[in-house]
């Protein structure tokens, strides 16, 4: 089963209200394969879709009368040109929400405010959903129903029967701890990594106060039950400058990388006057290094400002001794955070290194602007709209299309950086690699599961095929190319010349060479989608899954499928909304030749542009651990006093 996540949001009246590309409820949109009865070697699609049953979600329902969300909008908080008093109030309406759904009278009670609306992955017979602003969340396979929020030990609503992690192994203790700054520390990256050989989940949780972020990390009692692996909860990192926008980190087989970049989230940064998410790029970009199960021996290496929202692979470099003697990581390395601001319709502040250069008509977050005539002429109609960033109705089509403010700092980068960190460097900061693979923006990677914290040689990702500024995100651009990138074959480039640090780049060819190359051997495959369709991050599916009684297997890392969803913007009518009968589809690319679309699943509905999906295998699928009851939307109760009351009150929070 092939799943994605993203936001949706359910509250949604007030469409003039600010919105982010990261705001919104969580919604999974599968395509699960079941085997026919006549024929058990073939495959009947199925399409399945479900908001993911949050407190926040629930809230939202019972509270009708709500005319935007309960969350402020990341908008709001990253604006700089927002009243203090307005970020205050928005923060104090959702506090005041929260509070009144512990009142008499309501069905549901806001415990946490996540709204798994980021990724989905497995681990330990549980398919999870993530997000930043609290715990995993687990959720049923096929069907894509909630279960409940997960602690580290087990998930609300599981069956409490005696299993793999529930007896003599288990540990009392459960993401955040305890203390009044508990609900803080369950906050978790969107992007926990799980170890396909040791079965362990590492995640770290990032908040506001001292030591700023903890890091855990949670057996797979029921896929290895034999393994005498203790569990970690809630170590603190030491050395961390501060609350940040920390959204995903690096594992190798024995080593963590934490990412402690120059951009903040506290609200601290009001006090200064200044947003609640903050880019500082004159600040040093901090890289915390350690062993996977010795947090308090964590190494920083600092280097210049950039932002880093997602790692490609991570992985351990030994010396003739066996010896760990280098950690490397790849990461998508942005130059500015106009990503951040683009995709809330604000104007990103300008970079310290900015080029002044002529502002070109403002567009639509992924749109197309190659059009010169229409440049030209800012008041003409445009027929595109900007599908992540369009205000979306429960069903995800959108309204006329914002006109999104855009940076136009031509130095604004997207690529696919190298980092080799040295445990044991001769230099002062330990970082003696650091460049680009190439030139094009690549974002939203993924590599084999079979290879992940290993040196991976093919990472997978987007692209765009217009370069009229160097970042796919944060830019103006949507994505209509996938692209595949060896790893190993432009590092060993990289060996015999030496790219400059920060700034150089093996590979400096733009997207049209690259498409144009008929070079059999070119360490950068790419395939482009026919005009007017749009992608999203392909998730790698290898042909065939390595084998408990065979674990040694040599799979072929090319050997597999790429999956995404398409959307063809031809369904869109003349002022860029989406028609009622628009839909999209999941295409299946082979990952070999980077050419052939081995077939295209057209879906019942259009699936809104989000973010990060999986592939649940038939094995994941079987082995989901016992649920005793599942998350529902409860009745309504209209007919109380205090719910009268209290629905009236809100009502007036709008």
């Amino acid at each position: 089963m092939y799943v994605r996540n993203g936001g949706n949001p359910v509250t949604n009246s007030d469409l003039s209200r600010e919105a982010h590309w990261f705001d919104g409820d969580g919604m999974l949109s599968g395509v699960w394969f079941d085997r026919t009865t006549t024929d058990p070697q073939q495959a009947v699609p199925n399409f399945v879709n479900q908001y993911i049953l949050t407190d926040v979600y629930l809230a939202s329902v019972e509270n009708g009368t709500l005319r935007t969300p309960i969350l402020p909008s990341i908008a709001t908080l990253v604006n700089p040109l927002s009243k203090l008093f307005y970020v205050v109030w928005r923060i104090l309406r959702a506090v005041l929400i929260v509070l009144l759904s512990h009142c008499s009278g309501s069905r549901t009670a806001i415990k946490r405010i996540s709204v798994a609306n980021t990724s989905v992955l497995f681990h330990d017979g549980r398919a999870l959903a993530t997000c930043e602003s609290g715990p995993p969340i687990r959720v049923t396979l096929p069907e894509l129903e909630t279960v409940g929020w997960f602690n580290g030990i087990m998930a609300e609503g599981e069956s409490v029967d005696e299993e793999p992690g529930t007896g003599s192994h288990a540990s009392s203790a459960t993401f955040g701890g305890t203390g009044p700054l508990s609900w803080m520390r369950e906050w978790t990256t969107g992007h926990p990594k799980v170890d396909q050989t040791s079965g362990e989940l590492v995640l770290f949780n990032c908040s506001f106060a001292p030591p700023y972020v903890h890091y855990s990390l949670v057996p797979a009692r029921d896929q290895f039950p034999d393994k005498d692996l203790q569990p970690i909860m809630n170590a603190p990192v030491p050395g961390c400058s501060g609350g940040k926008l920390m959204h995903d980190f690096g594992v190798s087989k024995h080593h963590t990388v934490i990412l402690d970049l120059p951009l903040s989230l506290t609200p601290a940064n009001l006090l200064k006057n200044n947003p609640v998410v903050m880019y500082e790029p004159k600040k040093p970009s901090r890289f915390g290094v350690f062993p996977r199960r010795d947090p308090a021996s964590v190494r920083w290496y600092e280097t210049s400002g950039c932002c880093i929202f997602h790692t490609a692979n991570t992985w351990d470099e030994y010396d003739a001794d066996g010896r760990v003697a280098a950690v490397n990581l790849l990461a998508c390395r942005l130059t500015s955070a106009s990503m951040v601001f683009s995709a809330g319709n604000i104007v990103p502040p300008p970079h310290p290194d900015h080029l002044d250069t002529v502002q070109r008509k403002p567009l639509s977050f992924f749109a197309s602007y190659d059009n010169d005539e229409l440049s030209e002429d800012p008041e003409k109609s445009v027929d595109e709209t900007s599908p992540l960033l369009t205000r979306q109705d429960s069903h995800g089509c959108g309204s006329a299309p914002p006109r999104i403010p855009i940076s136009y700092d031509e130095q604004e980068q997207c690529r696919l950086y190298y980092y080799r960190f040295a445990l044991r460097s001769s230099t002062s900061h330990g970082i003696t690699h650091q460049f680009a693979l190439s030139a094009i923006p690549f974002e939203f990677p993924t590599v084999s599961p079979l290879t992940d914290m290993t040196d991976a040689r093919y990472i997978y990702g987007c692209s765009t095929s217009n370069e009229s500024f160097g970042a796919a995100l944060g830019k103006a651009t949507k994505i209509d190319i996938i692209v595949r990138m060896d790893a190993k074959a432009l590092l060993a480039r990289a060996h015999h010349a030496t790219p400059e640090n920060i700034t150089g780049c093996v590979d400096d060819r733009t997207v049209d060479q690259i498409l144009t190359s008929r070079d059999h051997d070119d360490p950068i495959k790419a395939f482009k989608l026919p005009p007017n369709h749009f992608g999203q991050e392909p998730r790698f599916v290898p042909r065939k899954t390595r084998q408990p009684d065979c674990p040694d297997t040599v799979f072929s890392e090319e050997d597999g499928y790429l999956m995404f969803y398409v959307f063809n913007e031809d369904q869109l009518d003349e002022v860029g909304e989406c028609r009622a009968d628009a839909k999209s589809e999941l295409w299946v690319l082979d990952a070999k030749t980077m050419q052939d679309v081995v077939c295209k699943i057209k879906l019942p509905t259009r699936v809104p542009y989000g973010l990060h999906g999986n592939w649940f295998s038939e094995q994941h699928i079987e082995r989901q651990r016992k649920v005793e009851a599942l998350r529902t939307v409860p009745e309504l109760d209209h007919g109380s006093f205090w719910s009268r009351t209290r629905g009236r009150f809100i009502s007036y929070l709008g």
